[in-house]
């Protein structure tokens, strides 16, 4: 049941996701976000103490989950002896693709995303690293099992490259755009299996 603290707190979350995704997150101000919220300021310092944490927030609010459902898709995997370095891949993907599927904001979440690798923001940086790096060493430790041939050095390096290629992926910025008569379902999911040929030949490669 929603109470109205919920849905303030949501509703805040809802227009900050809007805003840093259009202005990005030193443009959007707190006054933009009170009128887009319909809310006083009191209630934004009253939920989230700062513009700062308010940026974590919105970050936490689809990441907990995303990480979640990557690290079991990962255990899954990993659960199955015969299992591909292509099934890696596709646990660290396709439940970011899903994401972006999600039509309560998580293609707008992802254009937020986009912003935080653009953006040289440091502290946002901190923030995602000592929150969900743990994500990354558990697919980094399951890569390097099948990759022996790639030093740590190197295989970050990869795994940072394909992390790019799925962010834009996710925000659908490629030239190849979704036909009128497929679904966007479809268009992801070929999207998926595209970027998991090119991580994996990418991975492999000496």
């Amino acid at each position: 049941m929603n109470s109205p603290h919920f849905s303030t707190k949501e509703r805040i979350l809802g227009a900050a996701e809007e805003l840093f995704a259009r202005n990005g997150f030193a443009g959007a101000s707190l006054r933009e976000l009170t009128s887009t919220a319909k809310v006083n300021l009191a209630a934004v310092n009253y939920h989230f103490g700062s513009k700062d944490n308010l940026v974590n927030e919105v970050f936490r609010r689809r990441l907990d989950e995303l990480s979640a459902q990557r690290l079991e898709a990962l255990q899954q995997v990993l659960s199955r002896p015969a299992h591909t370095l292509e099934d890696i891949l596709a646990a660290f993907i396709h439940p970011a693709l899903l994401l972006s599927l999600d039509k309560s904001g998580g293609s707008t979440f992802v254009r937020v995303l986009a912003r935080a690798y653009a953006e040289h923001n440091e502290r946002l940086r901190k923030f995602l690293s000592e929150n969900y790096g743990h994500v990354l060493k558990e697919f980094a430790n399951a890569f390097g099992a099948r990759l022996p041939h790639l030093d740590k050095e190197e295989l970050y390096w990869r795994i940072d490259i394909i992390a790019g290629a799925l962010t834009y992926a996710m925000a659908d910025f490629g030239v190849i755009k979704r036909r009128a008569s497929m679904s966007e379902k479809i268009h992801r999911e070929r999207a998926a299996e595209h970027l998991i040929r090119f991580a994996a030949a990418g991975l492999r490669a000496e």
